[in-house]
């Protein structure tokens, strides 16, 4: 047998997607090219499979329900990538229950979100921003246990831009009784949630997601048609350099939350100012920035939208449970998020969402305990 070339080893292991590390390679000890780097490629179903272990009477439901979501969000993904070729671009002719023009897209990924959990089996009810009403299961199919809420696509009223958007879900227990769920089961606090997270639609695609231990990022390899985990164990810096707000609304603020800007501007190395303002203007992108970077995102009331824009259960709520599983924090200026309690399904709210320093300190500057 030929000796292997001077520098080189025989290849003897390599790392196999889904296998681990040191599996035995069908090769033979001659060959003469250097084994790959010992790296571990997760895809998002491995990750969440191993999530599920860390409950042994787990029955699989809530595992299967987050790959339906996100083979939703890879459909969804793929016609945001082609909607300046494919005739998708530009306003549908309609408003939706929020009062917002709905876009071409917009339905698109309600639909998409829809047919990708309606038959499963999992989902005993939805509810959607773009519905005034909740989403029951049809008839002809059998219901699950669980109840998903979703922006299907945040930021789309820039989507013409090319600015990036997101699909936001929430995943509660069904808790009403009868098989078929009720806006009861929508009509819940945060805290409640068993899962929750988004899918940022930019340069990459990547989904963001909890349930309960920890957040974890994962980007769509296009090639393969996976979403591999590339952000493990997400944590939110304790205090960022950036804050993320609409400032074209200034004139109806409160004075509190006007001077907190102000103070932001000023210059005091030692509490790290002036920071960088940094609005897109889409919340899903503005808030992943903010949970890998630090920082601060902003949504108050004002004299001229007392409760904000937000929607709770489609937007705060479920960014909030990231938020929070990442370190961070969210609140409405006097309340945690995931306290509230909703009233009804398309419920507005200030938004105070982010590094948890950061988040103290406009709290307190809006309720007037710092001037």
């Amino acid at each position: 047998m030929n000796e292997a070339p001077r520098g080189s080893r025989p290849y003897k292991s390599l790392s196999v997607p889904g296998m681990g590390a040191d599996t035995e390679s069908p090769m033979t000890k001659d060959t003469r090219i250097d084994p790959a780097p010992s790296t571990k490629l997760v895809t998002i179903e491995r990750h969440i499979l191993g999530q599920q272990a860390l409950y042994p009477d787990a029955s699989g439901e809530l595992t299967n329900l987050l790959y339906d979501i996100a083979l939703a969000g890879k459909l969804i993904a793929r016609e945001v990538r082609r909607a300046g070729l494919n005739d998708i671009l530009g306003r549908a002719g309609a408003m939706n229950s929020s009062g917002d023009e709905v876009k071409k897209l917009d339905v698109f990924a309600d639909i998409a979100m829809y047919r990708s959990l309606d038959h499963t089996r999992r989902v005993a009810v939805m509810a959607s921003e773009e519905h005034e009403s909740i989403i029951p299961i049809p008839d002809r199919f059998t219901p699950g246990n669980y109840v998903v809420m979703y922006d299907p696509l945040d930021g789309s009223s820039n989507i013409d831009a090319n600015i990036p958007t997101g699909t936001i879900f929430s995943i509660h227990r069904k808790v009403s009784p009868g098989s078929r769920g009720t806006d009861q089961d929508c009509l819940q606090p945060g805290h409640n949630q068993v899962a929750a997270g988004y899918i940022l639609y930019s340069s990459s695609t990547i989904f963001v997601y909890s349930t309960g231990h920890g957040v974890n990022g994962f980007t769509l390899d296009p090639t393969l048609g996976e979403f591999l985990l590339t952000h493990p164990d997400i944590k939110m810096p304790s205090r960022g350099k950036i804050y993320s707000v609409n400032e074209q609304n200034t004139c109806w603020w409160e004075p509190g939350m006007r001077r907190y800007i102000d103070w932001l501007k000023e210059e005091d190395k030692p509490t790290y100012r002036p920071r960088q303002a940094r609005y897109i203007g889409s919340l899903v992108g503005d808030f992943h920035r903010n949970l890998l970077y630090g920082g601060l995102f902003m949504y108050p009331g004002s004299k001229k939208d007392p409760r904000g824009k937000l929607r709770l259960l489609y937007e705060a709520s479920p960014l909030a449970y990231i938020a929070e599983q990442a370190g961070g924090k969210a609140s409405d200026g006097t309340t945690r998020i995931l306290d509230l309690v909703p009233t009804k399904l398309h419920e507005r709210c200030p938004l105070f969402i982010g590094s948890p320093e950061d988040v103290d300190e406009a709290v307190a500057f809006v309720n007037g305990r710092r001037s």
